[in-house]
C-alpha cells in the first residue's frame, strides 16, 4: 500500500478529503495499489489503515495525532443503512500507569479529541466492502458543553478504574465517553489491579465513543 506524503496545511488535508468523497472504497485501493480483502473479520483495521495512506497521516503507532504537524486526528464513522453510526468510535487505550498520574488537559483522550477529521463510511454489511462509499469528511473540535461532559466522563471513569474497579464497570457508565474491552477476543489479557490493589489478568479496555454521540456530531455537520 503506497503511503501519501503528509499533508502541508489544513486545506491540503480538506482538499484530499473532497477528493474522495463519493468515491468507493474499491477505487481508493486501485489509487493507492491496494488489495481490497473479501471482508473485514480478520481485516478489522483495513478502512482505517487505507484512509490514513491516502490522506497521508504521518504518525503511524507515536503517541500523537494522525497528522502530527497539523494537530488532527483521524476518526472514521461507519454508518449503517439508514445513515447512523454503527457502532461506538475508539479513541484510545486505557493505560493502568494513568490512573492517578494525568489530568483532563494532560491526558491522551483530550489530545486525540482536541481536532479531529470525521471521515463517514458505509458500513452495511450487505455491500460488498469494495463498493462501500466515503462520505464528506469535516473537522471538528469540541465546544465548551460537549468538553466539559467528556471531561466529567473521563474523570469519572478514570476514578473508577484509580479504585480498582475495573471488573465492574460497565459501557453503561459515561454520557459521551465509555470505557470497554478493546481486545479481539477474550483471550487477551493485560495487567491490570482490583480494588484491593492486587494484580490482576483482564481484558484491556479501551475509551471509546457513543454511537448517540457520534449520531449528534453527524446531525451538526450535515445541517
Amino acid at each position: 500500500m503506497v503511503r501519501n506524503s503528509a499533508p502541508q496545511s489544513i486545506d491540503d488535508l480538506m482538499q484530499r478529503c473532497h477528493h474522495i468523497a463519493g468515491k468507493s472504497l474499491g477505487q481508493i485501493a486501485q489509487e493507492v495499489g491496494c488489495r481490497v480483502p473479501a471482508d473485514l473479520l480478520r481485516n478489522k483495521g483495513w478502512v482505517g489503515q487505507l484512509l490514513e495512506s491516502y490522506l497521508g497521516a504521518d504518525a503511524g503507532n507515536q503517541a500523537e495525532p494522525d497528522f502530527i504537524s497539523l494537530g488532527i486526528e483521524l476518526k472514521t464513522l461507519p454508518l449503517n443503512a439508514h445513515g447512523e453510526p454503527k457502532e461506538s468510535t475508539y479513541v484510545c487505550t486505557v493505560s493502568l500507569s494513568e490512573y492517578e498520574a494525568l489530568t483532563w488537559q494532560e491526558s491522551w483522550v483530550k489530545r486525540k479529541l482536541s481536532h479531529v477529521l470525521w471521515l463517514p463510511v458505509e458500513a452495511e454489511s450487505s455491500i460488498p466492502l469494495a463498493e462501500r462509499y466515503i462520505g464528506a469528511g469535516w473537522l471538528w473540535q469540541p465546544d465548551q458543553i460537549e468538553e466539559e461532559i467528556l471531561k466529567a466522563d473521563w474523570e469519572e471513569l478514570m476514578d473508577r478504574l484509580a479504585l480498582g474497579e475495573q471488573s465492574e464497570l460497565t459501557a453503561r457508565e459515561g454520557q459521551y465517553l465509555q470505557v470497554r474491552p478493546k481486545a479481539a477476543h477474550s483471550r487477551i489479557l493485560a495487567k491490570s489491579s482490583d480494588i484491593s490493589g492486587e494484580t490482576i489478568l483482564m481484558n484491556p479496555r479501551g475509551f471509546y465513543l457513543r454511537t448517540t454521540f457520534t449520531k449528534r456530531l453527524l446531525a451538526k455537520a450535515c445541517i
